[in-house]
């Protein structure tokens, strides 16, 4: 049987690296083949054809041909390049966050439909939202917070999710050590253990969590996106479950990711 020298796939763009003087190593993120490799030849040069359809976050169509070290991109494109979203600050970050946090826990070619279709459904979320709020300004009306909101708490839908389908989902049902049903109290949260605990186990907490913290979590894990109800959530509730969710994934990654401080300089900046 002739071996295979080409082959289309879908791919979100997650990272690219430059290489010479005019080439590209791209971060793929494939539905079947997981994260990949590919070099795009040639797409920093001035009035390169497939430059505008590989930027960062762009959803693709490629075709690319076997390589020795990288497949090579011969044709690209962009089914979706979330150009909203791009021409937000804060939207555009959140993407690149989630970008980041997909290339950090996705072993390279290891299928993960599961991770790449929320990623690909988290983008078109944001890219909504930012499309809204670029309206609202156009229309003279002043973005409301609450916009921005909304989002943070699709990222902490998203680390939940992520987590799950990668084999770490969070405990937030029963103690992560000793299995007692969680009450309606206040309670730890513990990353080497995976979860929240219970009152009886406090020696090994690492930090607490309030009752409203942890039904926030909780809804998130079991609910669709769209049936999350448009929660108003107080700024020390929203950073109390961002330093849950943060400190869980710092935890699995051993390391701080470099898109969390700029999201944190523009929350700061709210």
């Amino acid at each position: 049987m002739r071996e295979q020298r080409s082959y289309p796939t879908e791919a979100i763009i997650l990272k690219h690296t430059d290489l010479g003087e005019a080439d590209r190593v791209l971060t793929l993120f494939t539905p079947y083949k997981g994260k990949i490799r590919g070099l795009a030849k040639g797409s920093r040069r001035p009035g390169s054809k497939k430059a505008g359809h590989l930027e960062l976050l762009c959803y693709s169509q490629l075709q690319l041909a076997v390589g020795r070290t990288f497949d090579i991109v011969t044709q690209a494109q962009a089914k979706e390049n979330f150009f909203h979203l791009r021409n937000d600050l804060w939207y555009m970050t959140c993407g690149f966050y989630l970008a980041e946090l997909v290339d950090r826990f996705v072993e390279d070619n290891t299928p993960q439909q599961d991770v790449y279709n929320l990623l690909l459904a988290a983008l078109r979320i944001l890219d909504i939202d930012a499309t809204q709020v670029q309206q609202k300004r156009a229309n003279g009306e002043a973005a409301s917070v609450h916009d921005q909101d909304r989002s943070r708490l699709l990222l902490r839908y998203f680390e939940i999710y992520l987590l799950s389908y990668i084999g770490y989902e969070p405990v937030l049902r029963q103690c992560a050590h000793c299995a007692a049903e969680l009450k309606p109290e206040e309670n730890g949260f513990a990353p080497a253990l995976g979860g929240a605990l219970c009152p009886n186990c406090s020696h090994l907490w690492s930090q607490s969590l309030s009752m409203n913290a942890l039904k926030v979590l909780r809804l998130l894990q079991r609910t669709e996106w769209g049936k999350v109800p448009r929660l108003q959530l107080d700024i020390r509730l929203q950073a109390e479950i961002e330093t849950a969710m943060h400190s869980l994934i710092r935890f699995h990654l051993e390391r701080d990711l470099k898109s969390w401080s700029f999201l944190e300089m523009l929350n700061a900046q709210r």
